[in-house]
């Protein structure tokens, strides 16, 4: 488990020549990828297809469909290489899934009550999770009744992501990787979305957020301070918003290799 490092100096997220390949087998889909992420940062990785952007969110929550071949991982300072996936949630490290699954007959309250307990190491009553909840929602602009509806059981593709980042609020992360949280979004409900991450940042001003998107529309929403360019396993390229403006207008082709339709 971390020191208490998130003193708003150390890192809060360093990649070091990362390489990981898919665990049953197989060649590296990470190819020695490096970045770093300071305390209240925004970093946003794009890419084609099949450049290892989901890979890269899965390796850093410990998932165990992906074994690291090489390179470091640090959280907080910390090397996180043993650490399990429940070790990494306890932690403060959250991942928004691109395709949050559905969990019939568990509600989102229930849900958060043990997420929570289990980041904070107490049994949380209820009622207490019940208020900070609500206190949430309204700042989020969801329905009060959400909490007791079952955990993206008949949820709509915004609703979704809204409870993505009801989540993340609760959970109080020191590192949110929000994968594709833009993915089947129409413009309104991607506002209403980038609206609340920009709300938990206002409440967590030291909070790193390692955004991996397709599309610069959601940087016009949540704007990165740097943005990677992720190229077969690597970082091809990396700068500022403008990078984002660029691959928008000109696409991959020169990065790739591939000719311009």
């Amino acid at each position: 488990m971390p020191s208490d490092a998130a003193d708003g100096t150390t890192p809060v997220l360093e990649i070091i020549d990362l390489r990981a390949a898919p665990a049953e087998g197989g060649d590296d889909i990470l190819k020695g990828l490096s970045l770093t992420i300071g305390p209240g940062e925004v970093h946003a990785v794009m890419g084609p297809n099949g450049s290892g952007k989901s890979t890269l969110a899965s390796v850093l929550l410990g998932s165990p469909e992906y074994r690291v071949t090489g390179g470091t991982v640090k959280y907080l300072g910390d090397d996180i290489a043993d650490w399990g996936p429940a070790d990494r949630g306890a932690a403060g490290m959250f991942l928004a899934f691109q395709y949050p699954q559905t969990i019939p007959g568990v509600s989102v309250l229930n849900f958060l009550r043990q997420a929570l307990s289990a980041r904070k190491g107490i049994d949380l009553s209820m009622l207490e999770l019940r208020l900070s909840i609500m206190e949430w929602m309204e700042r989020l602009g969801i329905d009060p009744a959400f909490a007791d509806r079952h955990l993206n059981d008949g949820f709509s593709g915004g609703e979704k992501k809204r409870n993505e980042v009801l989540q993340m609020a609760i959970l109080e992360p020191e590192l949110a990787v929000l994968d594709e949280t833009d993915s089947g979004l129409d413009i309104d409900a991607l506002r209403t979305v980038a609206r609340g991450v920009e709300e938990v940042r206002a409440d967590r001003p030291h909070l790193g957020i390692l955004l991996i998107t397709h599309y610069q529309r959601l940087l016009e929403e949540v704007r990165p301070d740097t943005v990677h360019l992720l190229v077969d396993g690597r970082v091809a390229e990396s700068g500022g918003p403008e990078l984002a403006l660029r691959l928008e207008a000109e696409g991959y082709a020169e990065f790739t290799g591939a000719a311009q339709p």
